[in-house]
């Protein structure tokens, strides 16, 4: 064992910063003044991908050939990952003790701050195609803008998620454009799923006060932001899928109030089916169990 003599004070000076570096790691992990607005967009990540991952899950087992299946699973996995760091990164933030499980899992439907598209049934293959190229589309830019955040956990997180979600809008990508450009029962479906969903989308690109305080941060970008690049990025395809883009102005919904964001009915009945086995009173079994 060392001697005091030995313990210099350049060690000690040494082990002050490094404890400092990591409480500016966690800066506005522990910001008062911006912990109910970056509570309130980590939920809002979360929900998202908890959404979209339970919607694709459903396809488990059902998609029209083995490898969409699994790649439909796989995607979603990627999607309930990206949750669990999300919301277990607002869990930190909030500061009540609250796992990401139990943000999942315990908040009433109601509370949920999901963006629309993502909570739009499956209906068939090219509803869930389209509806996954959309969202990719805006997923990739908006990860892209957060791995520059002034939250290195945020930022920690959007490369990771990166990775995956470059890979979610390849395939995705693909798929519209081999569809659409495929035989003509195929591009009838795609341009039908197209027409329905175009609506939602505008939704994932209005700004609110939560935004606000996080772009004056410097931790996420202002949805408003994204929308040309992903404009840009959903025409070319659609152009190549020969689809017709429905008309723009479809699109823009009216602005939200400050500090709120819009809540849409169908999440409520995923929520509460996912959330049934964690708020079963203690001691329940499973039905036939001995």
């Amino acid at each position: 064992m060392p001697s005091l003599s030995d313990m210099n004070t350049d060690d000690v000076t040494k082990l002050a910063d490094i404890a400092a570096a990591e409480q500016t790691h966690d800066a506005h992990v522990t910001n008062v003044e911006t912990r109910p607005a970056f509570f309130e967009w980590l939920c809002r990540m979360g929900d998202t991908t908890l959404i979209l991952g339970q919607r694709l899950s459903e396809w488990c087992g059902h998609g029209p050939a083995l490898e969409e299946d699994i790649a439909l699973t796989n995607t979603a996995l990627d999607l309930i990952g990206h949750t669990q760091l999300w919301l277990g990164l607002a869990g930190e933030v909030e500061n009540e003790g609250r796992s990401a499980d139990q943000l999942a899992f315990l908040r009433d439907a109601l509370k949920f701050r999901n963006v629309l598209l993502v909570e739009v049934p499956n209906g068939d293959m090219g509803v869930t195609t389209m509806r996954q190229f959309l969202f990719d589309a805006f997923h990739y830019e908006l990860l892209q803008r957060l791995t520059e955040s002034t939250s290195p956990r945020v930022a920690e997180i959007a490369a990771k998620a990166l990775k995956e979600v470059s890979y979610h809008v390849e395939r995705s990508t693909d798929l519209v454009v081999r569809l659409g450009d495929g035989t003509p029962e195929s591009h009838d479906r795609m341009q039908q799923a197209l027409d329905i969903l175009w609506s939602y989308t505008g939704d994932m690109f209005v700004s609110d006060g939560v935004d606000a305080t996080m772009a004056e941060a410097g931790i996420a970008p202002s949805p408003d932001t994204l929308r040309e690049a992903w404009l840009a990025r959903v025409e070319d395809v659609l152009d190549e899928a020969t689809l017709n883009v429905p008309d723009n102005a479809s699109c823009i919904p009216a602005a939200r109030p400050a500090n709120t964001r819009s809540i849409w009915a169908t999440s409520c009945p995923i929520c509460s089916f996912c959330s049934a086995p964690i708020r079963a009173p203690a001691g329940s079994r499973w039905r036939g169990a001995v």
